[in-house]
């Protein structure tokens, strides 16, 4: 699928309550998947202005360019498969045009000319299903720093956002404001 709704609600958290929440959960870690993230941008952050973000995700020697784009639903994503080889040349500078993300970035007056590789955060991943939503639970690391990040993804805003809450305030978290990982790596290269 070249394009798809994300709907989720996110929230980060302390290693205490990381660790809460995967006993909570029965999450098991022997079950977690490793991915890593390469954030592109231009030098004037245009996508961000546009309250967008590029990545190239590479996940079990998988490449896929995403896209992220407000929606009225959630985020609107709109994907393009890469090589391997084509991820590389992406990484080193040399950006090739991608059929489907072209077409977003066109219609947001973005030239891939001007898009920068900014670097890279890896995560490590558990997934449970729980109450016909998916639990995520993230720990990141990047630029030196490392972070929690329960997420909550759903078919349904309503349904969704109901689990969310209730996950939060089962196993005592605090609701905190949770910028997404672009912008939590992105600000840590502006404090450097």
């Amino acid at each position: 699928m070249a394009q798809e709704i994300e709907i989720e609600f996110k929230n980060l958290l302390t290693e205490s309550e990381y660790n809460r929440l995967k006993g909570f959960l029965q999450a098991d870690e022997s079950n977690a998947q490793t991915h890593t993230n390469h954030y592109f941008e231009t030098a004037g952050f245009d996508l961000k202005k546009h309250g967008a973000a590029l990545r190239i995700r590479e996940k079990n020697k998988q490449w896929q360019l995403t896209l992220k784009e407000p929606h009225q639903e959630g985020l609107l994503e709109t994907h393009d498969t890469l090589t391997e080889l084509e991820a590389q040349s992406w990484l080193e500078g040399n950006i090739i045009p991608k059929p489907q993300v072209a077409v977003q970035l066109n219609q947001l007056g973005i030239d891939f000319a001007e898009l920068v590789y900014g670097g890279q955060l890896k995560t490590k991943r558990i997934e449970t299903d729980y109450k016909q939503t998916i639990v995520v639970l993230d720990h990141s690391s990047f630029n030196g720093e490392a972070d929690f990040e329960l997420e909550v993804e759903a078919r349904d805003r309503d349904h969704g956002k109901k689990v969310f809450e209730e996950l939060l305030e089962r196993v005592n978290i605090t609701k905190k404001e949770t910028p997404n990982k672009i912008k939590r790596f992105y600000s840590t290269l502006q404090n450097r």
